[in-house]
């Protein structure tokens, strides 16, 4: 492991040939948004940065555009009706190259077994599949499912490869009473995902400060700039079912920028084939008034 730092290092410096050189490419810069012409160096599939660089291979992308992978901040895998390493090889030709998915479809059915399931799959993809556990299984307490996890079933998945945190914590009420068992899931990590469609006023303040970090299920840009105001991620969302593009896009600006990104949700197999994945997100992003600058950095860096 030291020898491959070594080599990647010198590699950076320029002491020895990259793999791969891009010359005359524009770059795109997601710390500052812009566009850049310049040379790309690439070794042991790492980029090493832009500048003067030698290559074994030379490519001249003179016209051609390099941008960073394309990153899904929330998604249900499920929903496509695909196992996870299907679903990496159909996104990753749309230039996704890291997704961050809820398995509680799977979850409510099989309970621990289906998160399992999700995380063997990640083995071998296509890209890099993150995952956030679900925190709501069942999805309310009257709800018969397939399996009940609390904070004790969860926590064996804390701290395994590719588990960052909780997902959507969908029950606001129970977040908002200070529920036991609410509060030891919240305890399971410090990464939470919100779920809080139309909460506002001191009910949203309660549920910021109870730890939940983000939301994707905002419709109205009056309900994104509250819950932005609040300190909350914004994940615009445009899936299957929900599209918010179009409302929410004016929200976005060269200040906020660093608090918005795109998510899919649920999308199913036939739109991806058919329109893409968050390269679709960015193209109706544009269309809908954003800079592809800014578009291009909610879906790189912002996640």
């Amino acid at each position: 492991m030291e020898t491959e730092k070594t080599d990647l290092l010198e590699a950076a410096r320029g002491l020895v040939p990259a793999d791969i050189v891009c010359k005359n490419a524009q770059v795109f810069n997601p710390f500052t948004c812009s566009f850049d012409t310049g040379t790309l160096a690439i070794k042991d599939g790492i980029v090493l940065g832009t500048g003067d660089y030698d290559g074994k291979t030379v490519y001249d992308f003179s016209g051609l555009y390099i941008i960073p992978g394309l990153i899904d901040a929330h998604v249900h895998i499920e929903s496509l009706l695909l196992t996870p390493r299907e679903y990496a090889r159909l996104v990753a030709l749309h230039g996704t190259t890291t997704v961050v998915a809820d398995p509680h479809e799977i979850a409510n059915v099989a309970g621990a077994a289906g998160i399992e399931f999700m995380l063997e799959g990640r083995e071998g993809a296509a890209i890099d599949i993150r995952y956030l556990l679900p925190s709501c299984v069942p999805a309310t307490p009257t709800e018969a499912g397939g399996a009940i996890l609390d904070a004790a079933g969860l926590r064996p998945f804390i701290g395994r490869e590719g588990v960052l945190g909780l997902a959507e914590m969908m029950n606001v009420p129970g977040v908002l009473a200070g529920d036991p068992g609410i509060e030891e899931k919240l305890a399971l990590s410090t990464i939470r995902d919100g779920h809080a469609p139309l909460l506002s006023g001191k009910d949203l303040n309660a549920y910021v400060l109870a730890g939940l970090q983000s939301d994707h299920e905002c419709t109205t840009l009056a309900e994104a700039e509250e819950k932005l105001e609040r300190g909350m991620y914004i994940f615009i969302r445009e899936g299957s079912t929900e599209r918010n593009i179009a409302a929410l896009i004016p929200l976005v600006s060269p200040v906020t920028v660093s608090r918005c990104c795109f998510a899919t949700d649920d999308c199913h197999a036939d739109l991806l084939a058919e329109s893409g994945h968050i390269d679709r997100c960015i193209r109706r992003a544009i269309e809908c008034g954003l800079s592809p600058e800014l578009a291009i950095r909610m879906a790189t860096l912002s996640p």
